[in-house]
């Protein structure tokens, strides 16, 4: 089966999940660049992982003026972005089970479905710890979006890992329908 049909056999909301996704996410990747300085060489990525007050105060202090607009923009437009990619993700994870009886695939399911969510919730912490970090930033707030940043990303991974182990026990292609 080759990539296009392949995709449109794909189930329209989870199509336009995906779509949805790539805009927001291409979206916040340019609203990124301007965030990527010399203290924050990763753009928001460095100011979620600062750790310290002293960090984020540097991270802050490179992105003064008009800079600061956009690491507002990108924690504010990241709220949208969090309910799609889960939605998203979790409707992936329900396609490949579609045609998966088995005991095993379903815990699995739980719990990629699971890291998913709690991936979700992390980042909404993380962007209200953020924000509340803008001004002064103080080590409780810096350590615990680093926290949180770090439990997204791990929820993350290991979800697709199990998508990934989910999709490889299959020994017939996605049926259709």
């Amino acid at each position: 089966m080759d990539m296009p049909s392949i995709i449109r056999s794909l189930p329209k909301r989870l199509k336009l999940g995906m779509i949805f996704s790539i805009i927001l996410l291409v979206a916040l990747l340019a609203i990124n660049q301007p965030l990527q300085t010399g203290s924050a060489p990763q753009g928001i990525i460095s100011f979620q992982l600062a750790a310290t007050a002293d960090h984020s105060l540097a991270i802050l202090r490179s992105w003064r003026g008009d800079i600061m607009i956009w690491a507002h923009l990108s924690l504010w437009l990241d709220f949208l972005f969090i309910p799609v990619y889960v939605i998203t993700l979790l409707m992936v994870t329900n396609l490949l089970m579609r045609d998966r009886p088995g005991v095993r695939e379903r815990n699995v399911a739980r719990w990629v479905r699971a890291l998913f969510v709690c991936a979700g919730v992390s980042d909404v912490l993380e962007n209200i710890l953020l924000l509340n970090n803008l001004n002064p930033p103080t080590d409780t707030l810096s350590l615990s979006a680093t926290i949180c940043a770090l439990v997204k990303y791990t929820g993350l991974m290991l979800g697709l890992a199990g998508l990934v182990i989910i999709r490889a026990a299959r020994r017939h292609p996605l049926a259709h329908g």
